[in-house]
């Protein structure tokens, strides 16, 4: 089962203090890319989100976006900074005694200042935070998964209907190839006779020796039998796939390309010629969707 680097998955999940929102997308990547927004009072659960994302999507550009909507005050705790306000309090003083100035240094001003009042999440027991975080993450994970694995499916009918069509062109140019050393065997005979006319015989073991060396030169068979398993490969490849196969089939239709263009260039037919076009066209098709597979 192959699966597609595109997805989505969602999440939403409240414990009683904490809403908890998770959004997973992933795009096409060349490698494994993991990018993580959280808020940073929860950065020490980065690590076990990604471990619980690569467990699903091993390949692929991934964002996650984590959003924490706290909706009560227990995680939350106020602390006075006692010095700071002090510190503040003396050079006001002193402020006032060196440049002559009065006026009251109240409560309420010192309050305000930088630093005075601090506002420090209750964060002490991350583990059981990590698991709280982690039930919407495996959740969103999941549906990610599930479009991946959709979208795969179509990949695979997809690739598989044009691989059909790769082998029934390449039994078409079998059919075809055996009659081309025929036709040129007897242009070179034709043209043989237009040169020294019908009064000379044409030695037949000449004709029949550049024959065999054009039809040696011009011999396509073992690059359609490659290119035939090549495509029994593609299939099965996708219907045996239980790990990231996208690198293994992106290198087969390398090989694929390899073939088709050695026997376009030693066709020397030009029905072949128009066949090899319809089969590089489905190569290509083939090329591009490779590229969406994890």
């Amino acid at each position: 089962m192959i699966k597609s680097m595109t997805g989505f998955g969602r999440s939403e999940y409240n414990d009683g203090k904490r809403n908890i929102i998770v959004e997973i997308k992933s795009v096409n990547h060349r490698y494994g890319d993991i990018s993580i927004k959280m808020p940073r009072r929860y950065s020490f659960a980065e690590d076990k989100v990604k471990n619980v994302v690569k467990e699903i999507a091993r390949r692929g550009k991934i964002d996650v976006s984590i959003i924490v909507e706290n909706i009560t005050e227990d995680d939350t705790t106020v602390k006075l900074n006692s010095m700071v306000a002090k510190q503040y309090y003396n050079n006001l003083k002193e402020l006032q005694q060196e440049f002559g100035v009065s006026g009251d240094i109240t409560l309420q001003f010192l309050a305000t200042l930088p630093d005075v009042m601090k506002v420090i999440p209750d964060v002490e027991d991350e583990e059981a935070i990590c698991k709280t975080l982690l039930i919407p993450v495996k959740q969103a994970a999941e549906k990610l998964d599930e479009m991946r694995i959709i979208e795969g499916e179509k990949l695979a009918e997809d690739l598989i209907m044009r691989a059909g069509l790769i082998r029934d062109f390449v039994k078409k140019i079998e059919t075809r190839a055996p009659s081309v050393t025929v036709a040129y065997t007897e242009k070179l005979r034709e043209r043989m006779k237009e040169l020294i006319g019908n009064n000379v015989t044409v030695p037949e073991d000449r004709i029949l020796l550049e024959a065999a060396i054009f039809a040696d030169k011009c011999s396509i068979t073992e690059e359609l039998v490659r290119l035939d398993s090549h495509m029994i490969q593609l299939n099965n490849i996708i219907s045996k796939s239980n790990q990231p196969d996208g690198k293994k089939l992106d290198f087969l239709v390398q090989e694929m390309n390899r073939e088709a263009n050695t026997i376009g260039s030693k066709a020397n037919d030009i029905e072949i010629t128009n066949q090899m076009l319809e089969i590089k066209s489905e190569i290509e098709k083939i090329r591009e969707q490779v590229q969406n597979i994890e």
